[in-house]
């Protein structure tokens, strides 16, 4: 399923914080990794140096999985890099990334949210947010920050759903990686709660005109849209436990995109996968805006699955 990881570097340490995610998967996984580097106008083919650069990486990942004890033994994890984009021009690091894993089959795009901005480095963290919105391939995000990590460990992975079937796209994902990685996985649904909407003409004279007034549902009247949530999270449970995987779940009542990012600051995962689409609607959240709540607030590596169109 990701026999092939693409991983794109723009020469800065920040983006380098993509590389341990690649490797530990790699190595768990049997996985091909390839680095890129998009062209700026700066690199020049006289200008060896993002060539040294891509050449010096690509060597240090290849040392650090043929050493990890990870690796299981005889295998070997096959590591490339390439230099796309035309040279002297003016690319589109997004565009000239995602053509490429285009062409060359990648399954998985793994890359920091933020790079270095410069004369010779890109914009990553736009970058990241383009490829993320559009990308056909599964896209694992990791949060940058001033070091990259030592090791990595995907033991713990939180998984929110919205009861939709695009929201389930990801669970073959969730099967694939559990078997290789041995990790538990926790199940959230959230309930977002719904308003009794009247409309109002009293006391109007200082707005000027009709309105609306939004009433939250009771208690009592949320009581079946919780029984409902917990039915339907359970079964997704039921069937991961009984195909030997370790899952647990929990229902909260409140916003997606908040309700999640609560429960990732409580429990600290290592990992939180989630569908880039659901339906919006009664019961279902609006997977694109709390997709998006979730990458901007939340600190944990976010892998976002594109459901396939029927």
């Amino acid at each position: 399923m990701f026999k092939r990881i693409l991983v794109p570097l723009d020469t800065s340490k920040l983006a380098e914080i993509a590389l341990p995610y690649a490797e530990e998967l790699a190595i768990k996984l049997g996985s091909e990794v390839i680095l890129v580097h998009v062209r700026t106008p700066t690199d020049a083919p006289a200008n060896p140096d993002h060539r040294v650069y891509m050449s010096k990486i690509t060597a240090e990942v290849e040392q650090r999985i043929k050493k990890s004890p990870a690796l299981p033994p005889g295998e070997r994890v096959k590591v490339a890099s390439a230099i796309i984009g035309a040279p002297n021009i003016i690319n589109h690091p997004g565009e000239e990334i995602l053509k490429y894993a285009e062409n060359e089959n990648i399954n998985l795009i793994v890359m920091a949210t933020h790079g270095r901005t410069g004369i010779r480095r890109w914009a990553l963290g736009s970058t990241a947010n383009n490829i993320a919105r559009v990308s056909k391939h599964p896209v694992l995000l990791v949060r940058a920050n001033t070091d990259v990590p030592r090791s990595v460990h995907m033991e713990k992975i939180l998984v929110p759903l919205d009861g939709s079937k695009p929201g389930e796209a990801v669970i073959p994902y969730i099967e694939y990686l559990v078997s290789r990685l041995k990790s538990g996985i926790s199940l959230l649904n959230v309930v977002e709660p719904p308003y009794h909407i009247y409309p109002y003409t009293d006391g109007l004279d200082y707005y000027g005109g009709a309105g609306i007034v939004r009433v939250p549902f009771t208690e009592e009247e949320m009581k079946p849209l919780k029984e409902t949530a917990v039915k339907y999270i359970k079964s997704v449970s039921d069937k991961l436990t009984a195909g030997g995987i370790s899952a647990r779940y929990e229902v909260r009542v409140g916003s997606p995109g908040e309700e999640i990012t609560s429960v990732e600051s409580e429990t600290h995962p290592d990992l939180v996968v989630m569908s880039t689409h659901g339906h919006s609607g009664f019961g279902r959240w609006d997977h694109g805006s709390v997709t998006d709540k979730v990458l901007h607030q939340g600190k944990t590596p976010l892998l976002l699955i594109r459901p396939r169109k029927p």
